[in-house]
């Protein structure tokens, strides 16, 4: 069985950083992330909760 590695960097794993080899390739994986660079699929017409609301919508009371 070969030792796990680094999914950003292919060093091998260190256990304080799991599954990481160092602090530097977590955190560059964690702004990879915040940035929106990795996305999981959502299913087709998926609503944006983060979009503005539609003023046409009908919602607004008038």
């Amino acid at each position: 069985m070969s030792a796990a590695k680094c999914p950003q960097c292919g060093k091998p794993m260190v256990p304080d950083y799991r599954p990481f080899c160092s602090k530097r390739c977590a955190d560059v994986d964690l702004a990879r992330w915040l940035r929106g660079d990795y996305v999981i699929p959502g299913p087709d017409g998926e609503i944006d909760d983060q979009a503005p609301p539609n003023p046409d919508d009908g919602l607004n009371g008038h």
